[in-house]
């Protein structure tokens, strides 16, 4: 598989479902690892449909919408049994292809107001929830920092509070932008989603390879598919922390 038949399987993938178990996604995203540019249009590709997503949940149809378009198509059919289903496709095609370009443009400018912070948020969430292999399971958290430091990926983090204790169950180093990021993998004791290693993850990256990290964007829980997350930033790197659940849940571990 190529960089161009990559992209043109991620067009369908949908994060946080089971499209990841799908044998041409699960090798796309592979792929996505190891490719810097694929991996920055994933990011601008999954944030665009977010935000289509997103405004499509918001629509609220006018009360009593339904009840008129029903009564309308019913006179119109009365006047031209022939007429009216050109009417009814011609007005759906215009009604979709104005709702086509007011997404897209909506999707640009969102995506294009995006700070570098909520696309590495984005892009660690999506690798947490997908199918993926930690490269070291280890429960040694001695064992996971010698390889990081092994493969270059930040080793000396420094773990908040409540993950003194967690369970770790191992690693594995990811890529941001030609950088890489050490992840660390724990278990909250929930019963996991099949297929799923571990539900809590710690991502810490140098802070150097995320700009213009404000104060407004560490201070706050942010949700994102399942996870709600926090960031912070410390002795030079930058933590991404996150969890299934509320913010209780994810104060427990900081």
């Amino acid at each position: 598989m190529n960089h161009d038949e990559a992209k043109q399987i991620l067009l369908l993938y949908r994060p946080g479902t089971a499209d990841a178990d799908d044998p041409q996604i699960a090798a796309a995203l592979g792929l996505v690892k190891q490719d810097v540019e694929l991996a920055a249009w994933l990011d601008t590709h999954v944030a665009r449909q977010a935000v289509v997503r997103e405004k499509f949940l918001q629509i609220t149809p006018p009360a009593g919408l339904k009840e008129q378009i029903i009564s309308e198509h019913a006179a119109a059919r009365r006047r031209s049994a022939r007429r009216a289903p050109a009417l009814v496709l011609a007005a759906a095609v215009g009604m979709t292809l104005l709702a086509t370009c007011a997404g897209w443009w909506l999707t640009w400018h969102r995506t294009s107001q995006q700070g570098e912070l909520a696309q590495f948020r984005g892009r660690m969430v999506r690798t947490a929830l997908s199918v993926y292999s930690m490269d070291l399971a280890t429960n040694d958290m001695t064992q996971l920092r010698a390889f990081f430091a092994q493969r270059q990926a930040p080793a000396d983090y420094a773990l908040p509070p409540g993950l003194q204790n967690a369970q770790l169950v191992g690693g594995a180093v990811e890529k941001w932008r030609g950088t890489n990021v050490a992840m660390v993998c724990f278990r909250t004791g929930k019963p996991l989603r099949p297929g799923e290693s571990s539900d809590l993850w710690l991502f810490v990256a140098d802070s150097n390879s995320i700009q213009d990290v404000t104060a407004s964007e560490t201070s706050k829980m942010v949700k994102v598919n399942r996870l709600i997350t926090a960031a912070w930033t410390a002795g030079g790197k930058i933590y991404l922390l996150g969890v299934e659940g509320t913010d209780a849940d994810l104060r427990a571990y900081l």
